[in-house]
This record gives C-alpha cells, structure tokens and sequence, in this order.
C-alpha cells in the first residue's frame, strides 16, 4: 500500500517521513496517476478541512477512489459539529479530568500527533481523541469551570504550526504509526485487508479459536490480507477494506463502535451497525415480526402499567426477557404471579420495558444460519439436561450446554426454513442465526441473532472448509463491488 501525504504546497512540507511520497493536492485531485492508483492511504494535511475547499476534496475523492484518507470526510463533518464535541466530552469526562488534574491554569491545548503527545501523562487522552477525530494532527482546546474540565472544539493542526521542538517527536509518532501493518508488504495474490474483530479472553465469543484460524486461512486463500484486531485498535479502522466481528455484540457496547466506523469509513462490516441495532432488542423484533406477521409466541412487551395482564394473555409459567440478553442471559422463566411480582423491580431497575412471552417446552431449538438471505446450515440445539433452556447458568460461574446437531439445509423441515428467511430478510444481508420452536405442526420465532455462532467442530461440521470460505467470498465480493462495480 502507498502512503501519500498531501499538502497545499509541498516546498513547505518539512517533516521527513520513510516510503511516504508528498503530493501537492491539486496534483492529487488532478492527475491521473493518482486516480488510477488501487491501494493507497492519503494523510490529509492541508491548511482547510472547509466545506468544497481542496482540503475537502481530497478526502472526498480519495474515497471516492477507494483510498483511506486520514481525515475521512465523515471525521471532517464530526470536526465541526458541536453536537459530537459535547459527546466525546461526556463520554470521556473521567479521562479528561484525570489527564488534566495538575494543570493549573482555566484553559488548556492539547496537540494531538497520530494519536499522542509530547507529554506521556496525556498520551491515553490523546489517544481516545484520536480514537473519536481521526486526523493526523490535531488540537483539541479544554477549559476549567466550576472546577471541572470540558473539551470546547477539536480542530485540525496545520503542519506548520508544529513547533520547532515537537518536530523529531511528531516524526518518530509517524513513523510508528506506519508500521503499525500500513507499511507491510503483502503477498502478491492479497489484495485487499480484511480485520478480524476478536477477544481471545471472553467465554461469550460467537467463534472459538480454531474457528477463527480457520477464517483467517479462508481469507487469506481467497484474496485477504486478514488481521486480528481488538478494541484498543480503533483508530486503526481506516486502515482496512472489511471489518468482521467476531465479539459478542451489544448497542452499548465497543462493537457497535467498531461497526459504526467502519461503515463510516466505506468498510465492508459484518456485523453492520443496524443489524446490530436490530437483533440485539427484543422489543424491538417482538413489534418488527408482529408487524409481518411471523409467528412468535405470544408476546407481551411489559413495562410497571401491564404487569397484570401477563396472567391473562400468556398464562404462567411464562418467560421474561431483558431487551438485550445473549446467549441465554437476562432470561428468566416465573411460574406463578407472586414469582413475576417478586422479581419484577430488579427487572424494570434494568430496563423500562421487557419481553413476556407464553413459555413452549421443545426437546431442541432450530436454528437456521442466514448469510446474504440465503440459508447455509441448519442447527438443532437441545436444551442442557433437566433444564428449560439451552444453556444453564450455575451459581459458581459454570455453564452448562445441551448437545448439537449441525444438519444439510435440505434436511430441516421446509416450514422452519421459510420461516427463517423471512425474519432473517427483515434485518438485512448479513450473517444471521434465527432461533426457531416446533411445536404442533407450527413455527415460532424465538430471535435473530446477528452474531451468528461459528464454532470449530460445531456449526462446521457439515460444511467444512466451505463455510469458511463461502462466508469470507461474500465479504471479497462486496468489497469489490464497492471499489469496481463487479457484480
């Protein structure tokens, strides 16, 4: 991949930076060796970030290419709105005051080179800054009120008012920041980056580690340069062509985050943010399912008002469900009114509003794998043993699982399938798992989950190799399709 660093004029351009070629931006915008180069990061440096000022449009254009401009176009808007500003400054607030406790002066600037400062107390607020505006340079101004510090704007550093002394500094943070993967060559039959979002250390992860070996060889066959990446790679985002989740995902949560700006900054994402948004509340899918008429069970969204009506429309012993449980958390099952009244206030401290559901006991829940509204596999789960739920969560932090059994598509029953898709279609073209009961000759929608399982020895077993190579061919496909128009 080719660095480009882009200037207004490159004779004032005073920073010497390894296999980093300067550019004059109107030569970027205007000549054709640029626009026909494939693989390309361009550091944005110019006096003006403004609205159609060459600044702007060498980050519009370098997207438009199918190059990573560092700013993005979206980092440019997020600069300017004071309504994002007001948020980093909420949600960094512990950090700020923590970074700026000493300083004794009411206002304060803090210079921000890829991701750091001259002064090692302040590199991890730099870095979130960074995380959040991601530019080159920046400055972000702070001042002191009622004896507590909030961020007032963040606006981009022009390179020549680095002073003389941060020079050698701002030059060492570049370079790290270029070897940092930028800078690796690749392979000649790997075209593109692919980022695999993993925690090796969390239980609840969608696919174990043989699974994701198994990703990556499969990315790297059919044409990905496949890294693993975590939460503390962030910034690093604009670095790839396609982002795949492989955590556990939640709203509130740094997945969402990761998918938020990844689509921002023209990535290929799955999980993407709004199958996210989507799957990950109940209430949410409980109205979207009712709505196309899907059959679930019945279904009570409850909230402090309605808790008497759970008796008569679901009858007892019934389910409670948190908006946001996953793999069987914040899932409660009461068998009398006195139970649901016991336990009601510590489930509405959580959320407003919950699901009830009427309970229907099955030896084993389908579930149908989705990816690109298609069904690829099909799984039975068995309920854990003596239990009514798949898993069983015991006092001293265990887990206990039922058995599976991985199955052919054509091998589960055709009214399971349809109703798979149909549910599945409803939240997008992503890599879906649609939880199903069979119960009386009829279907019920239990969920969608968007972070479908994918474990080695699992989900795998029929499949194979395929299925690793099916789902990472649908990622290199809608990454070309974005940067050429390949159908």
């Amino acid at each position: 991949m080719k660095n480009f660093v882009v200037v207004n004029n490159p004779q004032h351009w005073r920073l010497d930076l390894p296999e980093v070629e300067v550019v004059a931006a109107k030569s970027y915008l205007t000549e054709a060796r640029f626009s026909m180069e494939r693989n390309a990061k361009v550091f944005n440096l110019c006096r003006s970030y403004r609205y159609q000022s060459i600044g702007y449009y060498v980050s519009l254009l370098a997207q438009a290419r199918g190059h990573k401009p560092l700013p993005s176009v979206q980092t440019i808007q997020d600069l300017k709105s004071m309504t994002m500003v007001r948020f980093v400054s909420a949600e960094l607030d512990e950090l700020i005051q923590q970074s700026l406790q000493h300083i004794q002066s009411d206002k304060f600037i803090l210079s921000v080179y890829f991701g750091h400062n001259v002064s090692k107390c302040h590199d991890r607020l730099s870095m979130r800054l960074f995380q959040q505006f991601q530019a080159p340079l920046l400055t972000a101004q702070f001042a002191k009120a009622n004896n507590k510090w909030q961020l007032q704007n963040v606006t981009p550093l022009i390179a020549t008012e680095i002073p003389e002394d941060h020079f050698e500094f701002v030059v060492q943070t570049a370079r790290e920041y270029l070897r940092r993967g930028v800078n690796q060559k690749k392979k000649a039959n790997l075209r593109y980056d692919l980022a695999i979002l993993y925690n090796p250390a969390d239980d609840s992860n969608p696919s174990n580690e043989r699974a994701i070996a198994k990703f990556m060889k499969a990315a790297e066959h059919i044409g990905f340069d496949a890294e693993l990446i975590d939460k503390e790679d962030f910034s690093r985002i604009a670095e790839f062509d396609a982002l795949f989740i492989r955590e556990t995902t939640a709203v509130n949560h740094h997945t969402y985050r990761f998918a938020r700006r990844a689509l921002a900054e023209g990535l290929v994402v799955i999980d993407d943010p709004e199958s996210i948004l989507k799957c990950s509340n109940k209430v949410y899918l409980a109205e979207l399912l009712d709505r196309y008429k899907i059959r679930t069970p019945k279904t009570l969204i409850l909230h402090a008002d309605n808790v008497d009506h759970v008796g008569s429309q679901l009858g007892f012993p019934c389910v409670i469900k948190q908006p946001d449980g996953a793999f069987s958390n914040g899932v409660t099952k009461v068998e009398t009114e006195q139970e649901l009244l016991a336990q009601l206030p510590e489930l509405l401290d959580k959320s407003d509003m919950l699901i009830a559901q009427e309970f229907i006991r099955t030896a084993f829940d389908w579930r149908i794998c989705v990816f690109e509204q298609q069904p690829i596999f099909a799984c039975k789960y068995f309920m854990a043993r003596k239990h009514w739920q798949i898993y069983e969560r015991l006092g001293n932090g265990k887990t206990l699982s039922g058995r599976s059994e991985t199955l052919p598509v054509s091998m589960a029953p055709k009214k399971v399938v349809r109703t798979a898709l149909r549910a599945a279609n409803l939240i997008g073209n992503g890599l879906y798992g649609v939880d199903i009961k069979e119960h009386d000759g009829e279907c019920y929608v239990i969920e969608v989950n968007d972070n479908q399982s994918i474990d080695s020895g699992v989900e795998d077993l029929v499949l194979q190799d395929d299925l690793y190579l099916r789902i990472m061919g649908g990622l290199l496909a809608r990454v070309e399709r974005g940067k050429y128009g390949v159908s």
